[in-house]
This record gives structure tokens, C-alpha cells and sequence, in this order.
């Protein structure tokens, strides 16, 4: 072994600690590329994989009822390669050991067995037998929930008749990969299930024998989606289409898109952050290695190393550094990527998963993993190299010190001996006292950004339960209701308070930009469910005009007293002018909303309701489902209690982990930064400290000024900590939006003040580890040592 791989072994053993910590800090960013890099490919692969192998449309549109006659017109249309009608319909089921109502999503079945797109996958048991009245398939996950196993039975009001199926087989579709009913938050397998069933018998119960209410299109590589929209709308108008729209809109892959967003985002605002940490700590530590080297760097040069063998030797120290961080951020990248991969299996209904993290996102994390440690080292490393060798064999000239402003001003503040060593340390090595700082701001700022996530879901769940919807149960109905259906409403068991509203599609055009959105009539002075502006405060319903919601307007670039276009996909699909009345908060959906008087003035109709609001005795609930389930014109009901009690479970879960995760992130980052610093301290100063314990200086006195210096610069740390924090944390809720939801940016005085508390406990816990060197010099020893 060459003299240089003996010091470099022998380096490396001296650093151990040290190396250990700086590789636990790079493990986090080489872990955290391969989670969110490899989790978005696995989604993404997934997902395209899914939908290719089963055909999953590129165009969907729902109508009132379409004759299968059209079906050529539509088929000739410009750019189209595959066109499937199919019938749809909601249900109330009644499922066996279940009080609650149950919603059903009932889609047809062709009589040649699976449609050409959509193909659901058969996972078990066999396709419903046209032959065979009553049979059906449903979704594995709304089984799994339930219990079921084909041969069970459930039974469902179909149009206002009740009849009973029997389940043959437990499929799973692209179409229904993120499950969620009308109106629900989050997916309820148990309470929300998705039916297949013969055509001939959706037909017949819903009198839709020649016709087709929903239509799936698949178009051709040169198609352009907008011309073919625009046709097929034109079509479908005289039947009561609702709107054609691309996948971009469709309910279970805007969700997905939207994961696989944040895991993009992800993958931009975190790594980096670790790796710029473990550049400064890299160089903190070689530079100081060069250093204590000087005689060895001198000798060796005598005897005839060249300079790049001299600076190799100090990169590849770093490099062996690096090795073992990539080492630690590949085994937990692998490990933690397979558990998540797991959770994402079951929070999405994937019949495969795809997760097998390719090798270039190994190569890629390695690769960056290395130019750190290379980045960090080549400084001191060229550093090293320059030294000619007579003057490296002598001890280095002493720093020349000039008197400054800050001099003075300690003169006349006259802080103590020991102080006056940690401040002077601090103002003689501002560049090392900087970055010092500024990687512990870092720790402070991850803290600061996870947390806010917290409060985020409390400001939601407030918002969206407390304050806008109040309401116990909505109950939807199959078709437009006339409004005295309300009174019947209000007699069924246990409902203590009744409101209606309407829904309706409609297409806002404001100049260049449109938006196909969901619109609720409300009448003035509701309770139940209520729309609120920026402050919080109750937004009565515009006797003329729309309110829009804040991210709709933006989405429109419309602001209140701006004309908009309004094409109602319902009614009788007329398109009206109306002014922006005002602005509304909403984190869930992008949403608009106007008086319903206004609405029915439009619509030349009397007063109508397609959605009941309701406030319920709790003590009644099971009597209430019992009537729903009776209730013909009911084509399901959503319970917001357990929507928000669901919501909150289940994101609050997801806080925890990501906020425990993000912990231990900035505890590594504060004990790297600190323990290395401490020890460069330590290190440098340990001939001062030492004749400062001869001289009489208790070890209480000689501990505060090796451990004085990382706390003054922990707390210098917390401003730009907690400022960072807050850009990191407007830049995830930026990065979280779509039209799905936001995360809105909250930020409490608590969490400064907890991340401070943290780091500030972190960096003293590295601190008195390094002190306990300090209590073990050899005095004698030390003062023998050379300068």
C-alpha cells in the first residue's frame, strides 16, 4: 500500500464520526431523490401501462339520452378511432349488515362481455350472465371493504324499484383507479361502489332500450382533442349533453396527476437542499484536514508526489465520505420507496403496481452524491496542491487581524474574557461562521415547512366543515325535483332541518379562457351550506350575477364586476352573460354560485332542487337511512360528518408521518452541522483551551466557550430559518394546487418557535457530545503539541 492510500485509510479512521454524520445528511438527499423520483415514475408507469393495456378513453360526455342511431354520425367525426355508448345511473344500495345507505355507480355491460374501452380487469369469479336476471359485478375495492365474495347478494333501488343482485365477479377499470363518490372528499369503499350489470337490464329499468346516456371516445395520434369536443358537443346538444372533456378532467386520473404532481415537486424543492449542506460540510471538514496536514502535504511533495496526486488524495477522502452516504441513501431510498409503494397500492385501486426503481435513479442520486463530496473537497483540495513544499513543512503564519467597527464596540461593551473569545472566533472567520449558520437556518427552515402543513388541514376542515358546509347529510336526487319535494324531505325520520339547492354544468368564458365547472344554486339566507369570502365572513347569494371562487377567478384572470359568458349544460342549455357578483374562499374544487331564483328566472321554470342539505338527530340516524333506502327518487346521500371525521383521519395520518419524517430530516442536519463544527473547533483551539484549564479556567468556563460558539450561531441561525421556511412553505402549497384542491399557506407562531426549539436542542445535544473530548485532553499532551 502507497504512503498516500496508508494516510488516506488512516484520514478516513480519524473522521469517522465526523464522516458518519455528513453521510447520514447526504444519505437524506439521495434517499429523498430516490423516493420522489422512483414513487413518480411508478405512478406514471403505472398508470400509463393501465390504461393502455385497457384501452382507458381519451374523450368522455355524458347526456340525457342519445338513440344508438347517431352513433355513425359521432364515429365519423374527424379524428376519432373508437367510439362506445354505454348506459350510467346512480343507486341507493342496501347492503346486508349495514344501517347506513350505501351509493351505487351502475355502468353497462355489452352483451359481447367487456367493453372495447374502459376494459375493467376480472380479478375474480365470472361476467354477469345477460341471461341471468339480477346479476352484477362490482369493483374489488368496494367488496374488500364489505366482505363480499362472488355469490353474495345486496340489493339496490333501481329507478324506484327495489331489487336484489347477486354478485358474480369482482373486477377493477381505469376508470375507477381513485374512487370517489358525488360529493365525497375522500374514497369510501364500504359506502360507495361501482356496479356493472347487462345492458338489457340497465336499459330496461331506466327506459333507455335504443338509447345511451354516456360515451367513451378513443382518438387517433393526429387528432386534435378541442375540434373534436367542439364536434361532438354539437351533436349531442339536442340530447342533453353535459359537456364533452378530455382526461385532463376525468375524476379518478385528475386525482392521480395530481399525486404524481406533488412527487415532482417534491423532487425539486428537497434534494437540493441536502446536497448543498453536505458541500458546505464536506469542505468545512477538508479544509481543516489541509490544515493539521501541512507537514505531510510538504513531506510528501519532497519526496516526489505530484500536485494531483496531492489533490486526489483529499477528493477521494471526500469521496469515500460520499460512498457512505450513498451507501445509507440507497438502502433507505429502497426500503422506504417499497413501504410507500405499498400505501399507494392501496390508496389507489391499480391491479398492478409498477415499481422496480431503474438504475439510472441509483446512477443519477450516486452521480450527484459524488459532485457534492467533489464540490466540496476541490477547494481545499487545489488548496492543498499549491502549498510548495518548503513552506508547508513550517507552521503556518499566524492571521493578520485588523482592528474593525465591531473591535470597538466590544471595547466598549466589555463582555467577558470567555465571551470576547467566542465573538472574536466568530467576526475572524465570518465565511465558516456564515455557513455555519446558514446550513442550521436550513434545519430550521425543513421544520418550518413541514409544519404548516398541519395547520393547513385545520384551516381546511374548518373552512369546509364549520363554515361553509354545515350540514349533516346531502341527499341527491335521480332528476330535477320540484321544490315542495322538500317537505317530503323534511318528514322522514330524524331531519331537523331541510334547504335545497341545484346543480348544474356550465362552460365560463371570459375572453380567451374558459372553464367547464360545476355551478350551485342556493337560496339567500341558507344555513347549512353557506360560501365565505377572504375574511371568513358569510357571502350572501347575489340577487343578479355569479360568485366565483378565488382560483376559478384566477383560472378566468375575472375579477368582480368583469361580464362573463355562462353556458348552462342544463335547463335549456342557453348561454347568458353575468357579472362577476364577487369572490368566494374554497380549497376543494374550483366552483361558482348563484341565487337559485336567479337560476329558475333563467330557466323560465318553476322553483326546482336536485340536492337536499340536512341537519339530522344523531339519535335517529339508523331510522333515517331505512326511509332513504325506500325512497324512489333518492339516487344516493352523502354524510359530511363522516366525510370530515374521514378527511381528517386520513390526512392527518399522512401529517404525522411526513411531519415525524421531517424531524429526524433536520435533527441529522443540525447534529451534522454542529458536531462537525464543534470538533473543527475543538481541534483548532484545543492548545488555547488547554492552557487556558493551567491557567485556572474551570471546565464550566472552557465548556462555554467550545459550546458557546455553536449556540451563538444556532440562534444567529433562527431569522433566515424561519424566513426560509416560510418560502419553502409557499413554494409546496404553490406546487400543491390544482383543480382538485389547494393546500392554503398558514403559518402559526408555534411553528417558528417549535422549530427553533428543536434545533436549538439538537445543536447543544452535538455540542456536549463534542464536550466530552474536552474533559479527556491530555493537558501536557496538548500543550506539547506543535502549532
Amino acid at each position: 500500500m502507497r504512503a498516500l492510500d496508508r494516510m488516506l485509510v488512516r484520514d478516513f479512521r480519524r473522521l469517522a464520526a465526523q464522516a458518519l454524520a455528513i453521510a447520514l445528511v447526504l444519505a437524506c438527499g439521495v434517499a429523498t431523490l430516490l423516493i420522489s423520483f422512483g414513487m413518480h415514475r411508478a405512478l406514471d408507469e403505472t398508470r400509463t401501462a393501465y390504461y393502455e393495456r385497457n384501452e382507458f378513453a381519451d374523450i368522455f360526455v355524458q347526456a340525457r339520452r342519445v338513440p344508438l342511431s347517431l352513433l355513425p354520425e359521432i364515429a365519423a367525426i374527424e379524428g376519432v378511432r373508437i367510439a362506445e355508448p354505454r348506459i350510467r345511473a346512480s343507486a341507493v344500495l342496501d347492503l346486508p349488515g349495514r344501517d347506513k345507505t350505501a351509493a351505487g355507480h351502475l355502468l353497462s355491460l355489452p352483451v359481447t362481455g367487456l367493453p372495447q374501452l374502459n376494459r375493467p380487469v376480472l380479478l375474480s369469479g365470472r361476467l354477469p350472465d345477460p341471461a341471468m336476471a339480477g346479476e352484477v359485478a362490482v369493483n374489488a375495492a368496494f367488496a374488500k371493504a364489505n366482505g363480499f365474495l362472488p355469490g353474495d347478494r345486496f340489493e339496490a333501488n333501481l329507478n324506484g324499484r327495489k331489487q336484489a343482485l347477486t354478485i358474480t365477479g369482482l373486477m377493477a377499470s381505469p376508470e375507477f383507479v381513485y374512487t370517489i363518490g358525488p360529493g365525497a372528499l375522500m374514497p369510501d369503499n364500504a359506502g360507495f361502489g361501482i356496479v356493472w350489470m347487462p345492458e338489457a337490464t340497465l336499459a330496461a329499468t331506466h327506459d333507455m332500450q335504443g338509447a345511451f346516456n354516456d360515451l367513451a371516445l378513443v382518438l387517433t395520434r393526429d387528432a386534435v382533442p378541442g375540434r373534436v369536443i367542439d364536434a361532438l358537443d354539437r351533436l349531442l346538444e339536442p340530447y342533453g349533453g353535459m359537456g364533452a372533456h378530455d382526461r385532463s378532467l376525468q375524476q379518478s386520473n385528475a386525482f392521480v396527476e395530481a399525486e404524481i404532481l406533488q412527487l415532482r415537486t417534491m423532487s425539486f424543492i428537497m434534494p437540493p437542499i441536502f446536497f448543498a449542506i453536505s458541500i458546505f460540510l464536506v469542505n468545512m471538514v477538508i479544509n481543516r484536514i489541509v490544515a493539521l496536514d501541512r507537514a505531510e502535504i510538504g513531506l510528501l511533495k519532497a519526496l516526489g508526489y505530484t500536485n494531483l496526486e496531492v489533490a486526489f488524495h483529499y477528493i477521494a477522502l471526500a469521496m469515500l465520505v460520499a460512498l457512505v452516504g450513498i451507501g445509507l441513501g440507497w438502502a433507505a431510498g429502497w426500503y422506504l420507496s417499497r413501504a410507500l409503494a405499498r400505501l399507494y397500492a392501496q390508496f389507489f385501486d391499480f391491479p398492478f403496481l409498477i415499481f422496480s426503481t431503474a438504475l439510472d435513479a441509483y446512477a443519477v442520486s450516486g452521480v450527484l452524491g459524488l459532485l457534492t463530496a467533489g464540490a466540496g473537497a476541490l477547494a481545499s483540495a487545489l488548496r492543498a496542491a499549491a502549498l510548495p513544499p518548503a513552506v508547508a513543512m513550517q507552521p503556518p503564519a499566524p492571521p493578520h487581524y485588523r482592528r474593525g467597527l465591531i473591535d470597538r464596540l466590544l471595547e466598549v461593551l466589555r463582555p467577558s474574557q470567555p465571551t470576547m473569545m467566542i465573538l472574536r472566533s466568530i467576526i475572524r472567520w465570518p465565511l465558516r461562521s456564515a455557513l455555519t449558520a446558514l446550513g442550521l437556518s436550513l434545519a430550521v427552515a425543513m421544520l418550518v415547512a413541514s409544519s404548516f402543513f398541519q395547520d393547513a388541514l385545520d384551516e381546511i376542515v374548518d373552512l369546509a366543515f364549520f363554515q361553509s358546509w354545515r350540514q349533516d347529510a346531502m341527499v341527491m336526487f335521480n332528476r330535477d325535483m320540484p321544490e315542495t319535494a322538500l317537505s317530503e324531505i323534511a318528514r322522514l325520520p330524524g331531519v331537523m332541518q331541510v334547504e335545497g339547492a341545484q346543480m348544474h354544468a356550465v362552460v365560463l368564458r371570459h375572453g380567451y379562457l374558459e372553464k367547464q365547472v360545476g355551478l350551485e344554486g342556493r337560496a339567500p339566507g341558507t344555513d347549512l351550506a353557506r360560501v365565505v369570502d377572504a375574511e371568513g365572513r358569510p357571502v350572501p347569494m347575489p340577487p343578479e350575477g355569479i360568485l366565483l371562487t378565488e382560483r376559478l377567478a384566477d383560472r378566468l384572470e375575472a375579477r368582480p364586476g368583469d361580464l362573463i359568458e355562462v353556458e348552462f349544460m342544463t335547463g335549456l342549455r342557453e348561454t347568458h352573460v353575468l357579472p362577476v357578483a364577487g369572490l368566494v374562499r374554497q380549497y376543494f374544487g374550483l366552483g361558482a354560485y348563484m341565487d337559485m331564483a336567479a337560476l329558475d328566472r333563467l330557466f323560465r321554470r318553476a322553483p326546482q332542487i336536485t340536492v337536499a342539505n340536512l341537519m339530522l338527530d344523531d339519535a335517529r340516524a339508523d331510522a333515517f337511512h331505512a326511509a332513504v333506502k325506500k325512497t324512489p327518487a333518492v339516487a344516493g346521500t352523502v354524510m359530511l360528518t363522516e366525510s370530515r371525521i374521514s378527511f381528517q383521519d386520513t390526512i392527518r395520518q399522512n401529517v404525522v408521518i411526513m411531519t415525524t419524517v421531517y424531524v429526524v430530516i433536520a435533527v441529522l442536519i443540525t447534529f451534522g452541522v454542529s458536531y462537525n463544527s464543534a470538533r473543527i473547533q475543538l481541534s483548532e483551539r484545543a492548545r488555547e483551551l488547554a492552557s487556558l484549564r493551567i491557567l485556572g479556567f474551570t471546565r464550566a468556563e472552557v465548556s462555554y466557550i467550545l459550546m458557546g460558539e455553536t449556540m451563538l450561531l444556532a440562534l444567529l441561525a433562527q431569522p433566515l430559518g424561519w424566513f426560509l421556511g416560510g418560502w419553502i412553505a409557499f413554494a409546496s402549497s404553490r406546487g400543491f394546487q390544482s383543480d382538485l384542491y389547494t393546500v392554503p399557506l398558514v403559518l402559526n407562531r408555534s411553528n417558528f418557535g417549535i422549530a427553533s426549539l428543536v434545533v436549538l436542542g439538537a445543536a447543544m445535544a452535538a455540542a456536549l457530545l463534542v464536550r466530552r473530548r474536552l474533559d479527556r485532553l491530555d493537558l501536557v499532551a496538548v500543550m506539547k503539541t506543535r502549532e
